[in-house]
């Protein structure tokens, strides 16, 4: 997703036409959603019609319309986002909530789903039973996608695609007998470790961080066998009906284990905000801010939560000057701007709760140099 925001982020079109559609997860819920999105298209129809040259016009609708003529409602999230030029369109569906609208600019319209994406806490939730294992990508409280054979991500996998039955024979013997106990326990850890290697495999892809779901002893052996434990960020052994459970009820299940890792993001990131002060590697002044990620040197960019900020922007000065969010030539979100300058240019942005930024001191960049 970063990378496709990034591209679209780069891309000039005359014009470039941003749709956001809401959408539904669920039955009978997205029934509705064929509709809405006619609606949307009915409105970029009329405003390309009355804005541009028929041939330019007729080309982008024909586009958009070979796109979404056998598109599929039943896998909605939250959000459908489409974005065309006469060259190319992209379908994106997201899990987050933005404002139905279009907009038709030089540009596509990606400021609000970069700053969405970046406060996200991404993560892949592994699921561990002694029979099956599963895979739930999230991002937050939301299910992105559970991994199974249609999951695009497992095409060409080395390992073995989720969901991972346990095939191994179990030598149970008589149950209460320590050899039949060790054997058991040597065939969970192995089918364990075979579901490590696939789960590494596609972590290798995106890096996400992993919560590991299942009862007290499995996530013992899974961590006992994972290549990579550093990247467990929780783990729950609380939750119930993991083999066949709804993926969203397992998700809403992590939440306090997830909101638990999100503060430790913020304490951490309180104490490089001060390490880097005292290494003068610090800016505070939105102005400096954003001259900076305009470079490219800003390798952290810290974030008041709700922080948005009216200004006039000159790129060619490379100058933001905070302003009244009414006059002509006024960038209605600078903070966002600079939000993705600083993720264009492989630097992160990180979104502090407003009790640990105050009001007056409410953005921060970690320069590299």
């Amino acid at each position: 997703m970063k990378a496709t925001l990034k591209s679209l982020r780069e891309t000039k079109a005359n014009p470039a036409v941003s749709i956001f559609v809401k959408t539904h997860r669920e039955h009978p819920a997205n029934d509705q959603d064929p509709i809405a999105l006619k609606n949307q298209l009915k409105i970029v129809e009329e405003r390309l019609t009355n804005e541009f040259d028929k041939r330019t016009a007729t080309t982008i609708l024909d586009k958009i319309h070979a796109e979404t003529k056998e598109y599929n409602h039943k896998y909605n999230l939250d959000t459908l986002a489409i974005f065309a030029s006469v060259d190319d369109v992209q379908l994106i569906r997201m899990p987050l909530d933005t404002p139905e609208r279009v907009v038709i600019s030089n540009r596509f319209a990606t400021r609000d789903l970069v700053r969405d994406m970046a406060s996200a806490v991404h993560y892949y939730t592994v699921v561990l039973t002694r029979d099956k294992a599963r895979l739930i990508e999230a991002a937050n409280d939301r299910v992105v996608a559970e991994f199974d054979t249609d999951n695009a991500k497992q095409n060409n996998m080395e390992g073995i695609p989720f969901p991972i039955d346990n095939n191994g024979l179990y030598t149970t013997g008589d149950g209460g007998s320590d050899r039949s106990a060790n054997n058991e326990n040597s065939y969970l850890k192995e089918f364990f470790n075979q579901v490590d290697k696939s789960v590494q495999e596609l972590w290798g892809e995106h890096k996400m961080p992993l919560v590991i779901v299942g009862d007290v002893r499995n996530i013992s052996y899974y961590k006992e066998v994972c290549d990579r434990p550093e990247n467990i960020i929780a783990t729950v052994s609380n939750l119930t009906e993991l083999e066949d459970g709804n993926a969203q009820r397992i998700i809403d299940g992590v939440q306090d284990a997830v909101e638990g890792y999100r503060t430790s993001l913020h304490e951490a990131a309180l104490g490089e905000i001060d390490k880097a002060r005292g290494a003068n590697a610090l800016s505070t002044d939105l102005q400096d801010v954003y001259r900076a990620a305009f470079q490219g040197a800003g390798e952290t960019l810290y974030v008041r939560r709700g922080y948005i900020q009216a200004a006039k922007v000159d790129e060619d000065a490379q100058t933001l000057t905070m302003a009244d969010a009414a006059a002509d030539g006024v960038t209605d979100d600078a903070v966002g701007l600079i939000i993705e300058h600083v993720i264009n240019n492989g630097g992160k942005a990180v979104f502090m709760p407003q009790e640990m930024m105050s009001a007056d001191q409410p953005i921060a960049l970690v320069t590299r140099y």
